[in-house]
């Protein structure tokens, strides 16, 4: 893993949790260890990645030290709504770049995101894509790699319309 890797990596774990998604602490351990394998310095980082099972529950609070100490500490918006518009982009944009299953993510935004939003029209797209994903059959005539393409599309579509935020990934 690269030092930027290890950068994304935990960019990506802070955004999961900061969007309120589980992320064990045996996986903040390992991406503290990746980072410090990777050449990233950071003064909690080293206690991170040493961590034994036994001290697992200390993981997240150095975690939240390390995101401080290298900048990268991700608070989504207050406002419920305005958060949920966030982890659509930021969802979005993983499906956009390949690092996230199209199916899983248009599944993720249909189901925690679009309908607590109300199914809006800029949402509909993709919940489609997610539907037809859901439910594909091979009798439709389609690839299921058709589908996942729509999703893509789909998906920088939103994009191409939502405003730009720093630090999307």
């Amino acid at each position: 893993m690269t030092h930027d890797e290890a950068i994304a990596q935990i960019s990506h774990l802070a955004r999961m949790r900061a969007f309120g998604r589980h992320v064990g602490s045996d996986r903040l351990i390992q991406a503290g260890l990746d980072a410090l394998l990777a050449g990233v310095e950071s003064p909690s980082l080293a206690m991170l990645a040493g961590l034994l099972r036994s001290e697992e529950p200390e993981a997240p609070e150095l975690f939240d030290r390390v995101l401080e100490e290298l900048g990268l500490a991700f608070h989504p918006p207050a406002d419920p709504l305005a958060a949920k518009w966030a982890m659509a982009s930021w969802i979005a944009g993983q499906i956009a770049d390949g690092s996230l299953d199209p199916a899983a993510g248009t599944l993720l935004i249909w189901v925690e995101i679009a309908e607590d939003l109300g199914y809006p029209g800029d949402l509909e797209l993709l919940v489609h894509c997610a539907n037809n994903l859901e439910c594909w059959e091979e009798s439709w005539g389609v690839s299921r790699e058709e589908l996942n393409r729509e999703a893509v599309e789909a998906a920088e579509q939103f994009l191409s319309k939502r405003p730009r935020q720093d630090n999307q990934r």
